[in-house]
């Protein structure tokens, strides 16, 4: 697949098959994507690759926490900005609504939203879960680093025949990821990833994210006034 198809083609899949994933083609894929582009050559993501017991006792221990902590535990980082200016916080709402409009689950459907987030926590039913770190003394340019990673396996996973999500609701687990990863603790819990099969016919792979069009995110300069 060339480069501009994966990136047409790749999506939030929220709904996987149960099918696994080769070991080896997960490891090329981590690998491969290695190749992204780095200041300074400081190579600054670590992944944590979960397959087969090791992804069913994470989400077993996260499942049995439920109950007493619904939304998870305190992040070590801000997600979103606070009170978000437009166009950005209506972008997040729109979003938000097409997810659950797919889903079916109405705007004051409590119940039916937060089991939404805790499917999360289950990959999505994905074979392999990947959490995602980096070392507290990284800056700003190294999390975009981080970020250019995170898009090469998604964009490599497409090359395999893979999709991907990208889920920063993992973030909401740093404790519980730490003390069952053994992440150490100089690494920040940034957020985790689906990677498996889609399901070509559940409701909520089915529509389109929107993106703005190019004249509100782009300047194009041909010249610049003396």
């Amino acid at each position: 697949m060339d480069v501009r198809s994966a990136l047409a083609t790749r999506k939030s899949i929220r709904a996987f098959l149960d099918q696994p994933v080769a070991a080896g083609t997960i490891r090329e894929i981590i690998e491969r994507a290695a190749r992204t582009a780095s200041g300074s050559n400081l190579q600054p993501w670590h992944v944590y690759v979960l397959l087969g017991r090791a992804r069913d006792e994470l989400i077993r221990r996260v499942r049995a926490q439920l109950p007493s902590l619904p939304r998870g535990e305190p992040p070590e980082y801000r997600i979103h900005p606070p009170n978000l200016c437009e166009p950005y916080g209506s972008r997040y709402f729109r979003a938000a609504s097409l997810v659950y409009a797919a889903l079916g689950i109405s705007r004051d459907d409590v119940t039916g939203r937060a089991r939404h987030l805790a499917n999360n926590w289950q990959f999505f039913g994905a074979p392999v879960g990947l959490i995602f770190t980096i070392h507290r003394q990284m800056e700003p340019g190294q999390w975009a680093d981080l970020g250019m990673y995170m898009q090469s396996i998604m964009l490599l996973a497409r090359d395999y025949g893979l999709d991907t999500c990208a889920q920063e609701a993992w973030a909401l687990w740093p404790r519980t990821l730490r003390t069952c990863l053994a992440i150490p603790d100089e690494q920040m819990v940034v957020c985790g990833m689906a990677l498996g099969f889609r399901d070509p016919i559940a409701p909520v792979n089915t529509f389109e994210s929107e993106r703005a069009p190019l004249a509100e995110y782009a300047t194009i300069l041909e010249s610049i006034d003396p």
